[in-house]
């Protein structure tokens, strides 16, 4: 598994089985490619707090003040890296598998909204 990113929101995910490692990474890195989402981003952190759900694995992010880093399990810090995220706090819960963290996370990121869009929404202005 491989996930891939541009540092500039935005990320995406691989996986590939082959017989020896460079073909399978290669597999990996092209399905990667093909699949990038654009995340939502307020700076060096994400605008608000959000949890995904992949299977049994659970993953709460919320957003952090600028020095703070990236507080994340192995899994979880790989996606915010590749998404340029420097400034964030994460939980997961239940599984530690690394695919399904990955894929819980990917779903986490796919629920952020700009503050425009929601002010948009809404019909109001926030502060």
């Amino acid at each position: 598994m491989i996930v891939v990113g541009d540092g500039k929101g935005r990320a995406g995910w691989g996986y590939g089985k082959a017989n020896e490692v460079p073909p399978s990474v290669e597999k990996a890195r092209k399905e990667g490619m093909r699949s990038m989402v654009s995340v939502a981003m307020d700076g060096s952190t994400i605008p608000h707090k959000v949890e995904g759900i992949y299977g049994s694995a659970h993953v709460v992010l919320v957003p952090a003040s600028p020095g703070t880093g990236v507080i994340a399990g192995k899994a979880v810090r790989a996606v915010c890296d590749a998404v340029g995220i420097h400034d964030i706090l994460t939980k997961s819960f239940n599984s530690n598998n690394p695919v399904s963290l990955v894929k819980a996370t990917f779903a986490a990121l796919a629920q952020l909204r700009p503050k425009q869009d929601v002010e948009r929404l809404r019909g109001v202005t926030l502060s």
